[in-house]
């Protein structure tokens, strides 16, 4: 039993670490499409060809479910991917709506971190005004978090000042929750929670899309069991370094987990 999970590069990894913790008797396959990383600067056409490209990719070596680990390549091509396979296939959106249903009650809006392409998604427009019937979510892009955590940058004071520059011209009181819409943004979450207010919260998707994965499964009769936490890794690039670097990240990330109390 192999779940693949597929992101343009290293963010997909924040929800890998979460399925390994809540589904460890699986075996994972996981795809980063490292010749286009990153996506949300593209053409969404330009995307959908890269994306289709990999997880056939991935097909070919041989995976039983798959989770489109990556906001943007979910909104691009999730229905195109579910016409074309049979398996179970999870994606994921921004966590908008339990945001908006944490923050009802403070009086204070909801800001969502996203790349510029899931922004400008019809997908993400059509959450909106489904959730947000109170007009109390804003949208900001950050087009280089994703760049930056492909380089490993997590120096803490680096971090620290782009997040207070972009920060800089809000009014952070006006705020009561942040929703972290990309997948690569959970790297810098302790960075986030040290420039930001305290009565800010912080929420992303990842948790909420593994519980999906394990309900799909069982949905296709794919119980307990069938692996042992074995991770297989493959990029488009087929570059050794870059499979390295994964296994680097994936340490990290899981090792920010246990220390942030998000694995509890």
């Amino acid at each position: 039993m192999r779940i693949g999970f597929f992101d343009s590069g290293i963010g997909g990894l924040t929800v890998l670490a979460e399925s390994l913790r809540r589904l460890p008797a699986k075996d994972y396959l996981y795809m980063a499409d490292t010749l286009h990383v990153p996506y949300g600067t593209k053409p969404p056409e330009e995307v959908r060809k890269f994306i289709m490209a990999s997880v056939g990719k991935m097909v070919e070596v041989g995976i039983d479910a798959l989770v489109v680990a990556c906001n943007t390549a979910t909104s691009i091509a999730i229905q195109e991917l579910r016409e074309t396979y049979a398996f179970p296939i999870v994606g994921m959106e921004p966590a908008v709506k339990p945001a908006v249903e944490m923050n009802r009650a403070t009086g204070r809006r909801v800001l969502v971190f996203a790349t510029p392409l899931t922004l400008r998604q019809q997908k993400y427009g059509a959450l909106l005004s489904r959730v947000d019937e109170e007009r109390i979510v804003d949208s900001m892009p950050l087009p280089e978090l994703v760049e930056y955590c492909e380089q490993l940058q997590f120096d803490e004071e680096i971090m620290r000042n782009y997040f207070i520059g972009k920060l800089a011209e809000l009014d952070l009181d006006r705020y009561g929750i942040i929703v972290l819409g990309c997948t690569h943004y959970p790297y810098y979450t302790s960075i986030l929670r040290e420039v930001l207010p305290p009565h800010i919260g912080i929420v992303h998707g990842n948790a909420g899309t593994v519980k999906r994965l394990a309900a799909q499964l069982s949905r296709y009769g794919i119980g307990e069991g069938g692996g042992s936490g074995d991770v297989r890794f493959m990029c488009s690039g087929d570059d050794p370094a870059y499979i390295a670097k994964m296994q680097t990240a994936l340490a990290y990330v899981q090792r920010t987990l246990v220390l942030s109390g998000e694995a509890d």
